[in-house]
């Protein structure tokens, strides 16, 4: 087993005011991953990203996922070529269908979100190749479209859920984005079938974990999960310490799981405090 990276994600429900400070103190505190949720009508994905990795030094910024209906795909592949040529190395991008209620909000929801999902991927991922390309599909259309500036060796990643999502991430991207608020069930079954569909076993998977440290840490915990719709916190979090974080990522690593994802909860009152400990976590861990 190969010891997960560690990361935390800023979610939408933290203001982004905040950006900046949190993922200083995550790249100061030695954290691999510091990740955006691109969820409507929040914080613009590529914004944060792109604030985040110009205000740090080494740390992994990962984006997911970018909703395939919303973004035209030509736009996409500028702005994620952009944003590799500008911090390589450090930018992970994800896409996904997008949350189908908030694609049916905006107008763009779409009759087979699959078929958009495979035609927009495979699009993108020629785009930032450098390839010319023409496609006149179902719901994405190209003219000989060519980046003036493609990036042709950085990492692509596909989330979701469900073993048809899950199956063609494994096998049409460099890393898998597994969604948060999964039991240890959900999270075993995922792994299966992303193993077994992956090109390569380089291939990444990545899972958001929920943590709260601290005074009141199981009440926000029990919290969160009931705004999830959840009835039991058990195989969904993890509270205590950095000693009580690092079990829970040794135990995942096991599962398969290649990068740990905490996820702070919506009333969270400290999250410097939390990659203080995380960053304790990711020492112990290596």
């Amino acid at each position: 087993m190969t010891t997960p990276r560690l990361g935390i994600v800023f979610t939408p429900a933290h203001d982004p005011a905040r950006l900046i400070d949190v993922a200083r103190a995550a790249d100061a505190a030695g954290l691999d991953e510091f990740w955006l949720w691109e969820d409507c009508f929040s914080h613009g994905g590529l914004t944060t990203a792109a604030t985040v990795l110009a205000s740090t030094d080494r740390i992994q910024v990962g984006l997911g996922l970018m909703p395939a209906p919303l973004r035209n795909v030509a736009l996409c592949a500028m702005e994620v070529a952009s944003l590799h040529r500008l911090f390589p190395g450090r930018f992970l991008a994800g896409v996904g269908h997008g949350v189908q209620r908030w694609m049916g909000q905006t107008g763009a929801r779409v009759a087979s979100p699959m078929t958009l999902l495979d035609e927009y991927s495979t699009a993108l991922r020629a785009l930032l190749r450098g390839d010319e390309v023409t496609v006149d599909g179902r719901y994405v259309t190209l003219d000989a479209v060519r980046l003036q500036w493609p990036a042709p060796n950085e990492p692509f990643f596909l989330g979701g859920t469900g073993p048809k999502t899950l199956r063609y991430a494994a096998s049409h991207s460099d890393g898998t984005l597994f969604a948060a608020a999964m039991s240890d069930d959900e999270l075993a079954e995922s792994c299966a079938e992303v193993i077994a569909a992956r090109r390569s076993e380089d291939h990444r998977i990545i899972a958001p974990r929920l943590v709260a440290v601290g005074a009141g840490a199981d009440d926000r915990i029990r919290d969160e999960v009931a705004r999830w719709g959840k009835s039991d916190a058990h195989g969904l979090a993890v509270t205590g310490g950095a000693a009580d974080v690092a079990r829970e990522v040794t135990r995942l690593g096991q599962m398969g799981i290649t990068s740990v994802v905490a996820h702070p909860t919506d009333d969270e009152p400290d999250l410097e405090g939390l990659v203080e400990v995380l960053g304790q976590t990711a020492a112990a861990v290596r």
